[in-house]
């Protein structure tokens, strides 16, 4: 799907006439960036147009497809224009190791994206850099640790969610039903039980809402629109709905997690990573130069949520299939989980 493709479902006529004079007048009196290209030491790529880039030669749903058809034309080090930024594409196991593991340190800052940075979830592990992100990550880590993460210890968490979560789905007596919701909120109490201490029934009204807001919030973060509104967040406020939509869940789960962080917070006990969060800040108080300010905190917070369940969730998913799909894999998945748990 092109660019063009992801643009017009979402225009009416005349919003569409309004972006087509602002692209002719952007075409007209901007400098062309193309102009310099050959003139300048940068990877080699396919030659882009003014404003558009190389857009218009992507599939913006799978552009990873279309990023393989370059690799091989130009190398698995290539230059390709999002509308108007430039961005270098690196493709291959060993181009990516020389980087990410040899060059580390000039490869390790990530870009936030528009739609992170005008809702203020700039801060964090996720799309942070810098000192405030080292040490976010340091505590995160260090405090998962200190509540179980990759331990012995979580198996406390862990074995009573799979009870709950196999007591649901026998509710369903052997019908067909899709698992999606209720392994993420299996996933997600894991996770709330380091984070916040606590738990939640999988048929809480407030639960069941955060969760599916929050996947229906990355589906949104890899849509064409989102990608769009990114490169050109002007025309994106103005016409692309799925920008507006975005914006409205991350407000919503700011609001909720502030509410949990409140709720929750016990000074006295620490019984969880958000706890150890508020006391670190609480020491640091009055220092100018502290990170752990309320913003990082909470994006903090909300990237554990986030990402400790998206990721985890997407995993066992995945598996349900492949065992589906494969039922001898699936008879040796179940030998080797009986012979572990009967040792």
């Amino acid at each position: 799907m092109g660019v063009w493709d992801t643009l017009l479902p979402s225009l009416g006529p005349s919003s569409l006439l309004g972006v087509g004079v602002l692209l002719l007048l952007v075409f007209l009196f901007c400098p062309h960036r193309t102009s310099s290209q050959k003139h300048r030491k940068e990877p080699p790529g396919p030659t882009p147009i003014p404003i558009l880039g190389n857009l218009h030669q992507l599939d913006l749903k799978r552009p990873d497809q279309t990023f393989m058809k370059f690799a091989k034309k130009y190398g698995s080090v290539f230059t390709v224009y999002m509308g108007p930024r430039k961005t270098v594409v690196l493709t291959g196991y060993k181009t990516m190791k020389e980087a990410l593991v040899n060059y580390a340190e000039e490869f390790g800052e990530r870009e936030a994206p528009t739609v992170a940075k005008e809702a203020h979830l700039d801060y964090g592990v996720v799309w942070a850099n810098g000192d405030s992100w080292r040490e976010m990550r340091r505590f995160a880590l260090s405090t998962l640790r200190d509540f179980g993460m990759g331990k012995r210890a979580c198996e406390d968490k862990i074995i009573p969610e799979c009870h709950s979560l196999l007591k649901e789905i026998s509710k369903f007596q052997g019908e067909a039903f899709d698992p999606t919701l209720i392994i993420n909120s299996a996933v997600c109490n894991v996770i709330c039980s380091m984070v916040y201490g606590t738990r939640f029934e999988y048929d809480d009204p407030d639960f069941r809402t955060i969760l599916s807001r929050t996947m229906k919030g990355i589906q949104l973060l890899g849509s064409p629109g989102v990608q769009l509104h990114n490169l050109f967040p002007r025309i994106g406020r103005l016409f692309l709905s799925a920008s507006k939509q975005i914006n409205q869940i991350f407000t919503a789960n700011k609001n909720y997690h502030l509410k949990l962080l409140k709720e929750t917070f016990t000074p006295h006990t620490c019984k969880s990573i958000a706890d150890a969060f508020q006391l670190r800040q609480q020491e640091e108080d009055g220092c100018p130069n502290s990170h752990f300010h309320n913003a990082n905190i909470l994006v903090t917070i909300m990237n554990l949520f986030t990402a400790g369940t998206e990721t985890t969730a997407a995993t066992l998913r995945w598996a349900l299939l492949f065992m589906a799909k494969y039922p001898k894999i699936q008879d040796q998945v179940q030998d080797e989980l009986s012979r572990v748990m009967e040792g």
